[in-house]
């Protein structure tokens, strides 16, 4: 094959067509890997999340080095564009969910790119596209996603603690921290959690069952689940577990792969802790979480950004509430 540049397509849209392979071997590949959390061909696993941005590469760049020789920025940027199309593919035909793809599409678009330039080198030093390039990157994750699932998952603990000066008296935060009705969307939808498409909270509802303290929590798309309190210091400091129920998700109403107590991810303990400092309440929030994937390299530092993000969004909700609710009259119950 020659450097000669690229003839003009005679055919509306002929040169899409490595475009749309790519794209549609990537679609392929996520309908294979569509089995359940921790069983062969889930699209969690490595096979699939380092394989498929690589196979939409390769296939990307064959076809287009079929027709003619391309440039070494048509090696990236084209496989990075047909990456991010396979993903929205995937949103489209209904086999992805909104969060997963949002975090997904930087990682797969520069693997992609660089899989693109790997690929165009080889076509390069070979003088020709290889077939059999595109069929064993196609058959690697076949092999491997029948295999991985019998490895053990890392585990990943994490914790992120925020705090805020608060200008009300502890009991006035304690009780926003233990009942807070009616949420509206301007009050917690600046988190990303929230941005990328997790339902938002409805309410937390106090309630006493069994000489359990609760509450009872609501969110959009009918999810619902109790927060249990392992300590109780009246206006001084609570911890929450989490207690769900077989319904407590709904079929999607959250990502399977991001779903709080699943495979991959959860949430542990939720501490607040008040203490009084200058006639002011100090509130503090400290949450674990866990992260299990084989990829946490990427997936925890992106559930660190996100889970510190949403401490401290939650920190100034209770802090505004407690600040802008209704002073008690001298003489009432606290």
């Amino acid at each position: 094959m020659t450097d000669d540049p690229v003839p003009e397509n005679r055919l509306p849209f002929r040169g899409w067509s490595p475009l749309v392979g790519g794209v549609l071997a990537g679609i392929v590949l996520r309908l294979i890997y569509s089995g359940k959390a921790g069983d062969a061909y889930a699209p969690m696993m490595q096979s699939f999340i380092f394989a498929s941005p690589v196979l939409v590469a390769v296939v990307t760049v064959y076809i287009a080095e079929m027709k003619s020789r391309r440039t070494w920025s048509y090696y990236f940027l084209m496989p990075a564009l047909a990456n991010i199309l396979f993903v929205v593919g995937t949103l489209l035909i209904l086999i992805e969910g909104w969060i997963c793809a949002i975090l997904i599409v930087p990682l797969f678009a520069l693997v992609g790119g660089i899989a693109g330039i790997v690929m165009g080198a080889i076509c390069r030093v070979t003088q020709w596209p290889r077939r059999s390039i595109v069929g064993c990157v196609a058959l690697l994750p076949l092999i491997t996603g029948s295999l991985e699932q019998r490895l053990p998952l890392p585990y990943r603990e994490r914790v992120a603690m925020r705090e805020i000066v608060v200008r009300a008296t502890a009991p006035a935060v304690w009780r926003e921290l233990i009942d807070a009705r009616r949420i509206e969307p301007g009050e917690i939808g600046d988190a990303w959690l929230y941005r990328i498409g997790v339902p938002m909270p409805i309410a937390g509802i106090a309630d006493t069952q069994g000489g359990e303290h609760l509450r009872h929590i609501t969110m959009g798309k009918g999810i619902h689940f109790d927060q249990v309190a392992t300590e109780w210091r009246e206006n001084e400091s609570v911890s929450w577990r989490y207690r769900f129920a077989d319904d407590s998700f709904p079929a999607g109403a959250l990502d399977d792969h991001v779903r709080i107590g699943g495979h991959y991810f959860d949430l542990g303990e939720t501490q607040y802790s008040l203490s009084t400092s200058g006639g002011h309440t100090r509130l503090r929030i400290r949450m674990k979480y866990r992260v299990s994937t084989r990829f946490n390299w990427y997936a925890g530092p992106i559930a660190d950004l996100l889970v510190g993000n949403f401490a401290d969004v939650v920190v100034r909700f209770y802090a505004r509430r407690a600040e802008q609710a209704p002073k008690p009259q001298p003489g009432a119950a606290s």
